[in-house]
């Protein structure tokens, strides 16, 4: 079988222009920076996935600014795009800006399939909260889903991680609930999966299945930083190559100043959530 090769974008945290960007960084620009970065590609990907947190505020304007924004980014590129949601995004506000449906909290979650392969674009997010969770109505269509193999194997895109970070305080921001994926995708055409929402690349096995978090597009963290998150002014994306009936990652960073532009202390954290 032909290999496919795709991108995989996370973290874009895109704002309709006029507004104050988080640490002043406009999303926006760094997501059409990485499209341009695509476009240069020697070979072209045959089709783009983002795992979540769209928009940094998900109200409905900065979901019809990234329809457009994605649309004219698609058209130029000449592949799909494909998105989830994360913790900053709203499902109601999403349905209604982005796909021009009623506003809901139905979960957002689908899958497509590109010459033989499966992905599957699971919802992790609990509407109000940065954890994550897959709710029992997703694992029991993702269990129906992947009763029947793909030619070409599945990929499943989430958008909180699997697999333990070199940082405590990092590692409790994974899904709640990973153990009830692992059993639903045990023995099924599952060749890997793709998050997000740490804003490093992360790279590990789940269940001997490959289970990569890609960097942020509009900013990174430092994975080593342990009692603060560390922000900084980076950008990157990966390219996924499934060949032979494996998933393969390649980090692709994009240039920048790698500059720290915002910490976050523990004692912080303590404070925001005594607050909350």
């Amino acid at each position: 079988m032909k290999p496919i090769m795709f991108a995989h974008l996370t973290d874009t945290h895109v704002n309709v222009p006029g507004k104050t960007p988080l640490f002043s960084i406009d999303g926006g620009a760094k997501l059409r920076a990485a499209f341009a970065d695509i476009g240069k590609l020697s070979d072209k990907p045959a089709f783009v996935v983002i795992s979540g947190d769209l928009t940094q505020d998900g109200d409905v304007e900065d979901y019809k600014f990234l329809r457009q924004l994605i649309e004219e980014e698609q058209a130029k590129l000449g592949v799909p795009v494909y998105v989830a949601l994360g913790n900053h995004d709203s499902r109601p506000f999403f349905r209604e800006g982005y796909l021009n449906e009623e506003p809901s909290e139905e979960s957002y979650h689908y899958s497509f399939t590109h010459q033989g392969l499966r992905v599957v674009m699971l919802n992790t997010q609990i509407p109000g909260k940065h954890d994550g969770r897959l709710d029992e109505e997703q694992l029991a269509w993702l269990r129906n889903e992947l009763e029947i193999p793909a030619p070409a194997g599945t990929v499943v895109v989430l958008h909180h991680p699997v697999v333990s970070t070199p940082s405590d305080l990092m590692d409790s921001h994974l899904l709640e609930n990973p153990e009830d994926l692992g059993q639903v995708i045990a023995g099924t055409d599952v060749i890997g999966l793709l998050s997000g929402h740490i804003h490093f690349n992360s790279i590990g096995l789940f269940h001997n299945i490959p289970s990569a978090a890609g960097t942020g597009v509009a900013f990174g963290l430092d994975p080593t930083s342990n009692d603060s998150m560390k922000f900084i002014d980076n950008s990157g994306y990966n390219l996924v190559l499934v060949k032979n009936g494996q998933m393969i990652v390649t980090p692709m960073a994009m240039p920048g100043e790698n500059k720290v532009v915002y910490e976050f202390t523990l004692e912080q954290m303590k404070e925001a959530i005594a607050n909350h």
